[in-house]
């Protein structure tokens, strides 16, 4: 059964978050009494220099840390208040991820790495492959999705990853520096994807990033120094010729 009971009005929150590391007797502040709130179906770009609390930030908005003081609440549930064995329900049911470095095994096929959070749903078989199909065609993969990791680009490689995260509809995508490994053509095709991905899914966006070319294609950027939110800008709707070919639509 679903934890979800109804839509909430903001599908993230948090209130008052700070966040230090320890190190011996070293202390490192990190985040700094943040608080924000972002809709759903939103594209949100969390911007700034190394080190200034974009992926803790991140991290604690999806449940894979928890601040020291304040609170972060997803799709209207307090994170805290969640048990770690709730907390992996949760992610695994309501949330995708994507990742800098891909995050793929070596020796599976790009349809058995989509096939394979699909199958922890307890879903039929036959639901698993036809949803794993889909979504890798749907990021322009079909023709390739019986190779390995090793025949791929690196752009294959991250639309790969995209199709893992969004092949369980989430509500929740967060992506860590999803295009810094790329070039700037394959770059451009996951930018391309993960703005879709909101714009038609509904599907909540939350992106850490330092790629520029993603402030024109988001709904929103946060900029944060320091561990303080410095800027929260909304942007105009971005022109359709920002929003790619159909060939990589999802």
């Amino acid at each position: 059964m679903s934890l979800l009971t109804s839509a909430p009005p903001f599908t993230l929150q948090a209130s008052n978050i700070s966040k230090s590391f320890t190190s011996g007797r070293v202390v490192t502040p990190v985040l700094h009494d943040i608080s924000l709130a972002i809709r759903p179906g939103e594209l949100t770009l969390i911007s700034g220099p190394s080190g200034c609390g974009k992926s803790t930030l991140l991290a604690i908005l999806s449940g894979l840390q928890q601040p020291d003081r304040g609170s972060a609440s997803a799709l209207g549930h307090d994170l805290s208040s969640l048990d770690t064995r709730a907390l992996e329900y949760f992610r695994l049911r309501h949330t995708g991820f994507i990742f800098q470095g891909f995050n793929l095994f070596p020796a599976l096929t790009a349809q058995q790495q989509v096939e394979l959070p699909l199958s922890y749903l307890g879903l039929p078989s036959t639901e698993v492959r036809a949803r794993a199909i889909e979504a890798l065609e749907d990021v322009g993969l079909g023709p390739r999705m019986k190779l390995r990791p090793a025949e791929l680009s690196g752009g294959e490689k991250q639309r790969v990853a995209i199709a893992r995260a969004v092949a369980k509809a989430p509500e929740l995508l967060f992506a860590d520096e999803p295009t810094s490994a790329l070039d700037a053509a394959n770059g451009q095709i996951v930018i391309d994807i993960l703005h879709r991905i909101a714009r038609t899914r509904g599907t909540t966006v939350l992106c850490v990033s330092h790629d520029p070319r993603l402030i024109s294609n988001s709904d929103r950027v946060l900029t944060i120094e320091d561990g303080r939110i410095l800027n929260d800008q909304s942007l105009p709707f971005p022109p359709a010729a920002t929003v790619g070919t159909q060939e990589h639509s999802v």
